[in-house]
Formats: structure tokens, sequence, C-alpha cells
């Protein structure tokens, strides 16, 4: 029987690719790790609501997803062998660059300070798909974004379910609208894997915590800004309509 471009596809990334995130491992796209065994304690009380542990760290864990995914996004968008590569990459930077504008809107109201970089995983993550050329650092590249993005869902709906803090609940209705336009572009590429992606996303290792953190800014320095390149100002990013499944 003949093998099509998509079984070809799928073989790949369902072999060596699955090597590659195994040996990457994969935590939560913000962050994984707690910080702390009482992630409910309040920490302030703001005119917005009491603010939590998990509350904080869910605003900082945005901004460091922004910090590697905005460069990947752009990466996408000049490596990308595909127009569906080139716009997924469209929607990475666009849908970052404005959850990073809401992230550094809020945190000065809640007395939150915020990272300028991603953790080293994280930066990780944008070496190794740099580091990858044509088909590869199209499939590479999906396979990463797509198993975070999933792994993210229960994060932003446990924060939704739970904070009191109405700037927290505007940014995970955000997060949420955001992440599953994403995982939608991702999966237009006709690169996901669904059976490696859904293994991966539910048996993460752990790592160090020294890997998966956010290393605070220094003194003193400017807050990094995510910029949207010019052009793509008006990107529809909203949490898309269901479609018929291609399949």
């Amino acid at each position: 029987m003949p093998i099509s471009r998509r079984m070809v596809g799928t073989v790949f990334v369902g072999g060596a690719l699955v090597l590659t995130l195994s040996a990457l491992a994969y935590p939560a796209m913000l962050g994984v790790e707690t910080t702390s065994a009482n992630q409910d304690r309040v920490i302030a009380n703001t005119r917005y609501g009491p603010l939590t542990e998990a509350d904080r760290d869910f605003v900082v864990k945005v901004r460091a997803a922004g910090l590697w995914e905005h460069p990947l996004g752009l990466l996408a968008m000049q490596k990308g062998t595909t127009a569906a590569m080139k716009e997924a990459g469209e929607h990475l930077v666009v849908g970052h660059g404005r959850l990073d504008a809401a992230c550094r809107k809020i945190a000065p109201e809640l007395g939150i300070t915020l990272p300028n970089q991603a953790s080293p995983q994280q930066q990780q993550f944008v070496a190794t798909v740099n580091s990858k050329t044509g088909k590869e650092f199209d499939a590479t590249g999906v396979a990463i974004m797509r198993v975070t993005h999933g792994q993210i869902f229960p994060v932003i709906a446990k924060i939704r379910a739970s904070t009191q803090n109405t700037l927290v609940r505007q940014l995970a209705d955000q997060a949420n609208d955001t992440v599953l336009d994403h995982i939608t572009v991702l999966e237009k590429t006709g690169l996901v894997n669904f059976d490696a992606n859904n293994f991966q996303q539910t048996t993460p290792p752990k790592l160090p915590k020294d890997q998966t953190t956010p290393p605070p800014p220094q003194p003193g320095t400017p807050v990094l800004t995510l910029q949207i390149p010019k052009g793509l100002e008006d990107l529809n990013t909203a949490s898309p309509a269901p479609s018929p499944s291609a399949g």
C-alpha cells in the first residue's frame, strides 16, 4: 500500500520526535511545580480582591510562557516551511503579545514582579526547535507547542474556578481563549500526533525547580515588552468556533 505524506509525517513525529520530547521532559506550559504547599494562602488584599500564591504564580507563569513562545512564534514565521506553520507562528506571537500586555498592566496593580527571562527549560525548548531546519523544524516546533498548550488547560481552569481576584480572573479568561486558538492553529498544520501528544501531556517527568523557574529580574531592569509586528495588530486570536473533524 502506498505511504501517504500524512502517514510519513505521523511516523516521523511519533518516532524520532518522541525521543526528543522525552529527553526534554514536559512540565506544564506555565511553569510546572508549585512554589508552596499552600497555594490558597492569601498574600495580599487588593482592591480587586484577595491575591493568593496561586494567583501570583499564575500571572508570573503566563508572563514566562510568552518569553519563550513569542520568540518561537517569530522563528516559525521565518523558518516555517508551510503557510499553516507560518500562520501558527503569527498566532503565537500575537496571542502572547496581548497576554503579555495584560500581565504588564495588572502586575503593578497587584504588586507582582514579572520575570524578564523564561526558565532554563523553556529557553531549551526554543534552542531545540531553532536547531532544526525544514520539515524537522516544523514537526519539532508543533510537537513541543501542542503538548505544552494541552497541559495548560487544567491550570487555567483551576485558577478561573477558584480565584476571587477580578484581574486574575480576566487574565485566565484571556489565557483560555489564547491557548485554544493556539491549539487550533497548531492542529491545522497536520503535524500533531495525537497518541504521542496525549501520552506526553499526561505523563510529564518532574524537573528540578531551578530548571522550571524563571530567574528574577535584575533590580532596576526595565520590563521587557513583547512586541506585536506591524500588520498583525488586528489578527483574531479569540477562541475559535468548533469545526468538523478532518479525519
